[in-house]
């Protein structure tokens, strides 16, 4: 079983940083990347940054410059360091993990940006 823990969520003013972290433990065999994405109440679940096993990375258009993911592969942990948060980037984060074809999915954590 393969559990992804996430943390590093909470409330900060707008220009603000946070750093998330997310932990993956369990029976993991050939990791293909991981990855950030978030969602807003009645929104769709949208990709904010993914890093893959070799370490290419992509970002959404919106957290280009102002966000940067990073992974420990030793830990099968990855990272966002969130600077500059804007009030829009309000949401709920979720770590995601595809390795060997399949999809996990971690908790959640909140964000929350005040103005």
């Amino acid at each position: 079983q393969v559990q992804l823990v996430e943390s590093g969520g909470g409330l900060v003013q707008a220009g603000g940083s946070l750093r998330l972290s997310c932990v993956a433990s369990g029976s993991i065999f050939s990791i293909n990347s991981m990855g950030w994405y978030r969602q807003a109440p009645g929104k769709q679940r949208e990709s904010v940054a993914i890093i893959t096993s070799g370490g290419n990375t992509n970002y959404a258009e919106s957290v280009k410059g102002r966000f940067t993911i990073s992974r420990d592969g030793a830990k099968n942990t990855v990272y966002l360091q969130m600077n500059n948060l804007k009030p829009e980037d309000t949401d709920v984060y979720y770590c995601r993990l595809l390795a060997s074809a399949r999809v996990y999915w971690g908790q959640g954590t909140q964000v929350t940006v005040s103005s």
